[in-house]
């Protein structure tokens, strides 16, 4: 291929070392052009089957079959117009797919792989069809698409930030970052379009749910990884939640007046016990304080004896909780201040590899008067929530008992 001029996302995303890499980016960002170049230098580089799989065969020849041809500029040997495929002298294949009928789709062994808009597709595509077919030659494999609500993109996308995995990678670009569309169509946009449209589309933001409990909660605000690390304080801050299945911890670092998660526990089927002994296997040099749901000064979770307090301070950490449990509805409005204040001041951030905090934020919604606790993200929250109640607790009275608007 002639010498390919990428732009500088582009280019992230070109040249990350990790195999699996997820791209979420606002509309005319380039993705298209980014997935089939790769695509193209791979299949022009290796023999093999070279996929890109949109969510529907229209789609695919619709938006790549044209471009594909282009970019590839005669160098194949063979165009199937129909089955949509070039292949190259040297054995590569480079096929255009739809995933409407993924069933069709098995079978094949691949060396690279694209899921452009892979938002819009089924969950099945990738996990019972396109991921086994990518085993045999550890094929390297892109992700990219543009949000699509609240669905299994953003579960991937926050695996692959998480930092939980060397293997996976995630991106996010907005409109603006792709160089393609001008400020001033950027800004005729967000004049025209609803806020959360706006920032679905052109910000790339997961923007589905509505309801919100931590509406003050932004990806872009508060997940950071430049963060405090644990090595610079001598003592680590832990909220915690003592339900058992899981048992769930937050772990803190204060810096100034911000509150840095750096760190998160989740335990399924465990007790306080096993939760101690892995906070002192994760940070056995720290002193550690623990801001625990007040109701372990009598509760125990543990066969070993003792309350979910005395075996916590048995483990050597000193254990700070008031003597009754906040209302709920004070914790939200506690932790929905330091997303946020009524200056617009945000002191809590979180570090990228804590998926379950993030997961919690971004995802409980309001049951009435309540949050509601049936998807499970109650636990991480209400650890985050022990947490700020006791370091930044509302003082002012006229706060308390206030549904934060969601």
């Amino acid at each position: 291929m002639d010498r390919i001029v990428l732009t500088r996302p582009q280019s992230r995303v070109w040249h990350a070392p990790e195999r699996f890499r997820t791209v979420v980016c606002g509309r005319r960002f380039g993705k298209t052009f980014l997935a089939l170049t790769w695509l193209l230098s791979r299949a022009l580089s290796m023999p093999g089957h070279h996929w890109y799989t949109a969510p529907t065969y229209v789609a695919a020849k619709s938006i790549a079959w044209r471009l594909a041809k282009q970019l590839a500029d005669g160098r194949y040997v063979k165009a199937h117009e129909s089955e949509l495929y070039l292949e190259f002298r040297n054995g590569g294949v480079l096929s255009l797919k739809g995933a409407e009928k993924y069933d069709s789709l098995r079978g094949s062994s691949l060396s690279s792989l694209v899921l452009d808009e892979f938002a819009y597709m089924r969950q099945e595509v990738w996990t019972e069809v396109l991921r086994p077919a990518t085993a045999d030659r550890v094929a390297p494999v892109i992700f990219i698409t543009s949000p699509a609500g609240w669905n299994w993109a953003k579960d991937l996308y926050d695996h692959s930030i998480s930092g939980q995995s060397p293997d996976w990678a995630g991106f996010t670009f907005t409109t603006a970052d792709g160089g393609n569309v001008s400020q001033a169509e950027i800004d005729a946009a967000r004049a025209e379009l609803p806020e959360k449209t706006f920032r679905q589309e052109f910000l790339a933001s997961f923007e589905a749910l509505t309801n919100r409990v931590y509406s003050n909660f932004e990806r872009f605000v508060h997940v950071t990884p430049d963060l405090a690390k644990a090595s610079d304080s001598a003592e680590l801050l832990i909220g915690m939640d003592f339900n058992i299945n899981p048992m769930c911890a937050v772990v803190a670092v204060k810096a100034a007046d911000q509150v840095h998660i750096i760190d998160e526990i989740q335990l399924p089927n465990s007790n306080t016990d096993e939760m101690a002994r892995e906070i002192l296997r994760r940070y056995p040099k720290h002193t550690i304080r623990v801001f625990p749901d007040p109701s372990g000064r009598a509760r125990k979770t543990s066969a070993g004896g003792g309350t979910d307090f005395t075996i916590l301070q048995r483990a050597g950490f000193r254990v700070t909780a008031p003597r009754k449990a906040p209302a709920v509805r004070d914790r939200v409005n506690e932790v929905q201040a330091a997303l946020r204040n009524s200056k617009g001041d945000a002191r809590l951030f979180i570090n990228p590899r804590c998926s379950e905090v993030i997961k919690g934020l971004e995802g409980q919604t309001w049951d009435g008067n309540e949050p509601d606790k049936s998807g499970g993200l109650d636990h991480m929250n209400d650890a985050l929530g022990y947490l700020i109640h006791s370091i930044m607790p509302i003082k002012s009275t006229a706060m308390m008992g206030v549904r934060s608007a969601g």
